[in-house]
């Protein structure tokens, strides 16, 4: 799958969003900067299919399908958009998640997920607290759960703070599993993952998968 942005922008004289042109593909993931509180979460929106462009034009393997891309490329913690309310806990966040994906959702069921990955110890924490990398990947995860989600577009993981390359590394793992990843970021963390490798290898892949197929078991 390859997602290609071509001359968008968004307001007037491409206030909310300047013009710009990227592409995104299964396998990969990259990055691109979009600073200023609203942009990141604007470029998020049209990049995922859930926003019109008002200049250019995106499209998903060659065809413009606005309905495929929402189905295609799930948008992850997009402020004021899909991102959880600091407040909830993470086993609240998973429980819902799961329900979303057609799966066992109970509190048990969350925290087996949560186990999977390593992170049954977080399962009362508020989301809006948690490690930002954990928080990246917990999100992710619970994206990929949802029947033919073949992408990702993260948006401004940065504003949680922490070191860029612990998310990127996740993103980059994302891509090693076949998705297609973008990572909207801001110039600080760009400065930083612009020194590292487009994708990385990783001693551990997440068990969150076999733990989805079991919930689907009901084991």
């Amino acid at each position: 799958m390859k997602i290609t942005l071509n001359g968008i922008s968004k307001g007037r004289r491409g206030q909310a969003l300047p013009e710009m042109s990227l592409a995104f593909e299964s396998g990969h993931a990259r990055f691109v900067l979009a600073e200023t509180e609203q942009r990141p979460t604007v470029l998020g929106l049209i990049a995922s299919g859930r926003m019109r462009p008002d200049t250019g034009r995106v499209t998903i393997d060659g065809t413009t399908d606005a309905s495929a891309l929402r189905r295609r490329v799930a948008l992850v913690d997009a402020p004021e958009v899909s991102d959880p309310h600091s407040d909830v806990t993470v086993g609240g966040v998973v429980g819902e998640e799961l329900m979303f994906a057609g799966l066992p959702a109970t509190g048990l069921h969350a925290r087996r997920w949560l186990s999977a990955l390593g992170f049954d110890d977080l399962v009362g924490t508020p989301i809006g607290v948690i490690d930002p990398a954990a928080r990246v990947r917990i999100l992710c995860e619970l994206a990929v759960l949802r029947k033919g989600v073949d992408g990702l577009v993260l948006v401004a993981p940065d504003r949680h703070g922490g070191r860029p390359d612990g998310w990127w590394r996740i993103s980059a793992e994302f891509a090693e599993r076949g998705y297609a990843v973008l990572v909207i970021v801001g110039g600080a963390a760009a400065a930083v993952i612009s020194e590292m490798p487009e994708t990385l290898s990783t001693d551990h892949l997440s068990d969150a998968a076999n733990a989805a197929r079991e919930l689907e078991d009901g084991e």
